[in-house]
C-alpha cells in the first residue's frame, strides 16, 4: 500500500519528469526543455499551494490525485502542457483560481485543456441537464483539441481506483456515467487498454459480487499453471534465441467484464494471453513460423491486424496454439506497436483518423439532447463497409444501409430509395455485416419517410432525417 507523504511527492514527481525526458528531451531543444521542466515543477507548486489543507474523502492530501493524474498522462506519451494541465485540472473547481489566472500563468494551451476539463456550473439547469452540458463542452473542446479527452481518462481512472470513500449510490452513478460515455470514447481514440481498464474498474463497483468472484477465479487459474507457464515461456526463449530472435514476453490476463465471467469457467484458454513483442514487423511473422513449428496452431484462429488494423488501430498478430493440454492465446506486435495498443491515439506515429472522430462528436452535439449518449455507445463497436470503387467506411455495428447512404453524402442519404449488398438488391432498412460491399441507388424526387428514424443508427443520419421531416412539415 502506498503511503502518501513528501517521499511520495518527490518519487513520483522525478518519475514525471524524467518520463517526459525520455520521451520529448531528443526532439527539443535544450533550452525550451528546461524551461518545460521548470514549467512543470511550478504547476506542482503551485497544485500545491491551491490546494493546501483540502483533502478527499478518504481524508488523503487532494495533492495526491492531480500528482497521480499527471503521472499517468506523462507514462502515456502526453506532452508538457498536458502534464502541467493535470496537475492544474481541480483548480478552477476547487478553489479559488479563475482560468482566467491560469491563462496569466500558464498561457492559452494549458488554460484550453484545464477550462475542457472544469465542471459546467448552473443554477438553472437540474443536476442531469447540467451532467449533460458537462459532456457536451467536453467533446466540443475535444473536437479541438483530443487532449481533453485523454486527461479526462486518467482523472477517471484515478477516480475510480480511490472511490471507496463515497457512499455506494455516488459509486454506482460515477461507474455507469463511466460505461456508458468514457469507454466507448476511449474505444473511439484506439485506446483499448483505457477502454478495458475504465470498464473493469466500473463493473466491480456495479456488480461487486460477481467481480470479486471474478477475481478469485482468476487468482485460483494463475496459481495452478504459475509452473506450466514458466516451462512454456522457457521453451519459447530457447526456440527465439537459437534464431536469434529478440523477443518480449509478457503475461496478461483478462480484465474482469460480463463476458469474461460468462466464460471464465472454460478456464485458462479464456482468461490467459501471451504477449509477444519483437524488434520488427517482419520479426513477427518469423515468431509465428517459430512458435508454430513448436505447438500445433487450432485452425481458424489465427489474425492478421498487422496488415489491416483492426477498427480502433490494433495491431498485432494473433493465433491460439495446443500447448501441451492447455490452449494458449498469443499475441504478436512490435515494440512500437505496443505503444500504439496501450495509448491509442497518443502514441508517436499513430494514424488517428481525426476527422472521422471530428464529425463524430459534432453529430452526438447536434441531436435531440445535449449529448446524444445512445449513439456514442453504439459507435463504439464499428464494421468496415467498402463502396463499389472499394473505398472503405466505418460505421456503428448495426449500421442499415440508409446510414451508409448519409455517411458518404446528405444528399445521397436524401434521395436513396434501395441498396445492392455484395451484388444483390435489398430494402434501406438492411443491416450491413462486416466487409459488405454496398451501392446505393438513388430517386429523382426525395423520399425521406418517418420510419426511416427506425432504421437508422449513427447520428448524423437521424439528425438529417429529422432536419428534413421538420422542413417538409413547414412547408406544408
Amino acid at each position: 500500500m502506498t503511503v502518501y507523504n513528501e517521499k511520495t511527492v518527490q518519487r513520483m514527481t522525478t518519475d514525471i519528469l524524467e518520463l517526459l525526458a525520455t520521451h520529448y528531451g531528443g526532439g527539443m531543444s535544450e533550452e525550451l526543455f528546461e524551461e518545460g521542466l521548470d514549467s512543470v515543477q511550478r504547476a506542482l507548486n503551485d497544485a500545491r499551494k491551491w490546494h493546501e489543507g483540502q483533502v478527499r474523502k478518504s481524508g488523503e492530501p487532494y495533492l495526491f490525485h492531480p500528482l497521480r493524474v499527471s503521472h499517468l498522462a506523462a507514462r502515456h506519451w502526453m506532452d508538457f502542457p498536458s502534464v502541467i494541465a493535470a496537475l492544474l485540472h481541480d483548480v478552477v473547481e476547487d478553489t479559488p483560481v479563475s482560468i482566467e489566472d491560469v491563462r496569466a500563468d500558464y498561457g492559452e494551451e494549458v488554460a484550453l485543456l484545464v477550462d475542457g476539463l472544469t465542471k459546467v456550473e448552473s443554477t438553472e439547469l437540474s443536476r442531469e441537464a447540467t451532467k449533460m452540458e458537462t459532456y457536451r463542452k467536453q467533446v466540443l473542446a475535444a473536437i479541438e483539441d483530443v487532449r481533453v479527452l485523454c486527461l479526462k481518462f486518467w482523472d477517471r481512472i484515478d477516480n475510480l481506483y480511490t472511490i471507496d470513500a463515497l457512499p455506494a449510490h455516488k459509486q454506482k452513478r460515477i461507474a455507469e456515467e463511466t460505461r456508458e460515455i468514457y469507454v466507448p470514447l476511449a474505444n473511439h481514440l484506439g485506446m483499448g487498454y483505457v477502454a478495458s481498464t475504465l470498464d473493469s474498474l466500473s463493473l466491480h463497483l456495479l456488480y461487486p459480487r460477481r467481480g470479486k468472484s471474478y477475481d478469485q477465479r482468476l487468482a485460483q487459474v494463475r496459481e495452478e499453471t504459475a509452473n506450466f507457464l514458466r516451462r512454456q515461456r522457457a521453451r519459447i526463449s530457447n526456440a527465439c534465441e537459437h534464431e536469434k530472435l529478440g523477443v518480449l514476453l509478457k503475461d496478461r490476463w483478462r480484465p474482469f467484464s460480463i463476458s469474461a465471467t460468462q466464460q471464465a469457467r472454460r478456464g485458462f484458454a479464456t482468461l490467459y494471453t501471451l504477449e509477444v513483442q519483437v524488434d520488427r514487423i517482419m520479426d513477427a511473422y518469423l515468431f509465428i513460423g517459430i512458435l508454430h513449428s513448436i505447438y500445433p496452431p487450432i485452425p481458424g484462429k489465427l489474425r492478421d491486424h498487422l496488415v489491416v488494423p483492426s477498427h480502433h488501430g490494433y495491431q498485432a498478430l494473433k493465433t491460439t496454439v495446443q500447448a501441451g493440454e492447455k490452449r494458449m492465446r498469443v499475441e504478436v506486435t512490435t515494440r512500437k506497436l505496443a505503444r500504439f495498443n496501450e495509448s491509442g491515439v497518443l502514441a508517436p506515429g499513430f494514424e488517428f483518423r481525426r476527422e472521422n472522430f471530428s464529425v463524430l462528436m459534432k453529430s452526438l452535439t447536434e441531436g435531440e439532447s445535449a449529448f446524444d449518449t445512445r449513439s456514442l455507445m453504439l459507435a463504439s463497436k464499428t464494421i468496415q463497409i467498402y463502396t463499389p470503387r472499394g473505398e472503405s467506411r466505418v460505421l456503428p455495428e448495426g449500421s442499415s444501409a440508409l446510414d451508409f447512404a448519409f455517411a458518404i453524402h446528405e444528399s445521397l442519404g436524401i434521395h436513396a430509395y434501395r441498396a445492392r449488398i455484395n451484388g444483390r438488391t435489398r430494402l434501406l432498412k438492411t443491416r450491413l455485416l462486416d466487409g459488405d460491399q454496398i451501392e446505393i441507388q438513388t430517386s429523382a424526387e426525395a423520399e425521406v419517410l418517418p420510419k426511416w428514424l427506425e432504421w437508422a443508427v449513427t447520428p448524423k443520419a437521424r439528425n438529417t432525417i429529422r432536419r428534413y421531416l421538420r422542413k417538409k412539415v413547414k412547408s406544408t
